[in-house]
């Protein structure tokens, strides 16, 4: 694999997810055993089709040069039983005021064929195995 996230344990439900030269935090809400210091990892997931949403719009705007000023996405989604999954995604894109509109299904062309979304359509292979070696924790 060419790129990588890294993901430690920072006790009870709290994960820092080590994403090139950031970090962000992930956690549980207080009613799942959490301390609702951060986002759960679904949230994230979400938050990252959104922002990739986003990102593409924006990107359209650039391209055919017209402001981004009200550009807007939100994302509704609703959880599945068994097993647990989002089951269901709503995405509504606000576009940006100065967007003409004759390039009004041409914008949400682009912003619908970002990568994550893309990803979704055409699920990836995921394998999920165990390290050979336990990492030895300082301390123990």
């Amino acid at each position: 694999m060419t790129d990588e996230v890294r993901v430690r344990h920072l006790g009870g439900d709290r994960f820092a997810v080590d994403i090139r030269e950031h970090t962000v935090l992930v956690d549980q809400p207080v009613g799942a055993g959490g301390t609702d210091s951060a986002p759960t990892p679904t949230e994230l997931f979400v938050a990252g089709l959104a922002s990739c949403v986003a990102f593409y719009a924006r990107r359209y705007a650039a391209r055919h040069q017209f402001s981004t000023d009200g550009l807007q996405v939100a994302v509704g989604y609703e959880l599945g039983g068994r097993p647990a999954r989002v089951s269901r995604i709503a995405i509504v894109v606000t576009p940006p005021a100065a967007l003409p509109p004759d390039r009004r299904d041409a914008f949400l062309a682009v912003a619908s064929h970002c990568t994550v979304h893309n990803t979704l359509v055409q699920p990836p292979t995921i394998d999920i195995t165990l390290a050979p070696d336990p990492v030895a924790v300082v301390g123990d």
